[in-house]
């Protein structure tokens, strides 16, 4: 399982525009279901939809999301900050 730290610190690479440290840390942990979610968004954000697809029902996750990957991760991150 990830680390809330990893998590987070693989949200700031790719936001900060490294993807390949983003994807080596999600891919590192790839029986979390929050890391296959943010592999998803990577993998999306990239226009890669059908590793994006793959990915997100590794999360559990099987309908398209609506909002923007950029949303998303941030919303990731905002709830990783403040989970107890």
């Amino acid at each position: 399982m990830a680390s809330r730290r990893e998590l987070i610190r693989a949200i700031d690479l790719y936001l900060s525009g490294d993807w390949a440290g983003a994807q080596a840390i999600v891919a590192a942990h790839a029986s979390d279901r929050r890391a296959c979610e943010i592999h998803a968004i990577l993998h999306r954000r990239r226009g890669d939809t059908e590793t994006a697809r793959r990915w997100y029902a590794e999360a559990g996750i099987f309908e398209w999301p609506a909002s923007d990957p950029e949303g998303q991760l941030l919303r990731l991150r905002d709830e990783l900050l403040h989970q107890p």
